[in-house]
């Protein structure tokens, strides 16, 4: 079983940026960052597989977040700049030992989730 531990939601004002970490207690093979906002399905926002440092992301958020990570430390970060109101919402960390996939069902390991508020 492994356990994903997030960190560094907040409040930030349309604009500005925010850095979430998430770390792992075991090997995993990929890492993602779902979001889930008031009434609203939870979706995907971008992931890494560690072999080939392979990313992806959701078209929402292209140009303005980044994954990145650490596989020896078992850490994965989203880098999120130019933040929009539509943003706001509980961001998960996920993890599974497959492959990269843009659905939730595909994860095993989910974190306890971070609240992310971009005011306007």
């Amino acid at each position: 079983q492994v356990q994903l531990v997030e960190s560094g939601g907040g409040l930030v004002q349309a604009g500005g940026s925010l850095r979430l970490s998430c770390a792992a207690s075991g090997r995993t093979s990929v890492m993602g960052w779902f979001r889930q906002a008031p009434g609203k399905q939870r979706e995907f926002v971008g992931a890494i597989k560690w072999s080939g440092s392979y990313t992806s992301y959701a078209d929402s958020v292209k140009g303005r977040f980044t994954i990145s990570g650490d596989n020896a430390k078992i850490t994965v970060f989203l880098q999120m700049n130019s933040l929009k109101p539509e943003d706001t919402a509980v961001y998960y960390c996920a993890a599974n030992l497959g492959i990269l996939m843009k659905s939730a069902p595909a994860y095993d390991y989910w974190g306890q989730g971070t609240q992310v508020t971009v005011s306007s």
